[in-house]
């Protein structure tokens, strides 16, 4: 192992946009590398990033490359890790290991937001947060995505948290930490490929000058150091049944569990087999809302960066 001299590395881009006070968005990697098949994983971290720069704001992508932590990658750096077969998914647990390595790998929600803090980038787009498993009450699988979104200043944009997860457990785990859920001008909390049920109620917010007041409030006036999770649903028209996901998931659960897949590997698992057992819905649904984040991420950087009236 190694003791890394400069274990973290702003692209020169992003940092004069943060020294400038400019809008940024940090984007995940782990969708680049364990998320989706190839090449899609490349197109899709394009197309987000495309958009964050559409809606006036800078994306920084989070990845750990031959051990350094990079907030911020260029065009090469991209490619080359959206190839890297061999790249780790890298919890924020697994930071300092694959720094001292001198590995690489694409950064999960909570290694992502690791990231944004040390940069202090205040705004983040995912696909879906992980959270509490089903059947945790066995396992005690919860992800370490809910603690750092607890600790972090920081405001996660997703479409809830994935489907896979039992999203009522997860909900009650964010209130416990502490975390404000608001609903992307809806009050239901969205199930990643579906818009969410009325019970699963969140706090809607309609505007993005309410939702930048909001964190301006958490982390200035209250001291409240804590993360923001702001939730976007898919529209309507791309939506996906809540009950024909449910039965795909079911399915695909049957599968790994056949299959002996235990762990990191559960997510990329099971979110491949719903591919195929939706004949690609879920893919479909996925790049869309992983666009669709971005862009809502992008509006909140811009405001966030206007000056507070």
């Amino acid at each position: 192992m190694r003791s890394p001299s400069a274990p973290l590395l702003i692209h020169p881009e992003i940092r004069a946009a943060l020294e400038e006070g400019a809008p940024v968005v940090a984007l995940e990697s782990a969708v680049l590398t364990h998320g989706l098949p190839r090449p899609t994983n490349h197109a899709a971290v394009v197309d987000m990033a495309a958009a964050v720069r559409e809606g006036g704001a800078l994306p920084a992508v989070i990845a750990v490359i031959d051990g350094v932590l990079h907030v911020g990658l260029d065009d090469d750096a991209l490619a080359r890790l959206a190839d890297d077969r061999g790249a780790d998914k890298l919890a924020a647990r697994d930071l300092a290991w694959a720094l001292a390595c001198g590995r690489s790998g694409g950064t999960t929600v909570s290694a992502t937001l690791v990231g944004a803090r040390l940069a202090a980038i205040r705004v983040f787009a995912t696909g879906g947060i992980g959270g509490v498993h089903r059947g945790w009450q066995e396992t005690r699988d919860i992800s370490s995505d809910l603690e750092e979104l607890a600790r972090t200043p920081c405001c996660t944009v997703s479409a809830g948290a994935k489907s896979i997860l039992d999203v009522p457990a997860t909900l009650e785990a964010l209130e416990t930490l502490g975390v404000p859920v608001l609903g992307w001008q809806s009050a239901a909390f969205p199930e990643f490929y579906a818009r969410g049920r009325p019970e699963l109620v969140v706090r809607r917010v309609d505007a993005l000058a309410a939702a930048a007041a909001l964190c301006r409030l958490r982390w200035g006036a209250l001291g409240q150091g804590g993360g923001i999770l702001l939730t976007n649903p898919l529209p309507a028209e791309l939506a996906l049944d809540q009950g024909a996901v449910d039965r795909a998931i079911d399915a695909a659960l049957g599968r790994a569990q056949a299959a002996g897949i235990r762990g990191q590997a559960v997510t990329p698992f099971l979110l491949d087999a719903l591919g195929g057992l939706t004949a690609g819905a879920t893919l479909r649904a996925n790049l869309a809302l992983l666009v669709a984040n971005a862009r809502l991420a992008a509006g909140l950087a811009v405001e966030l960066a206007r000056p507070a009236g």
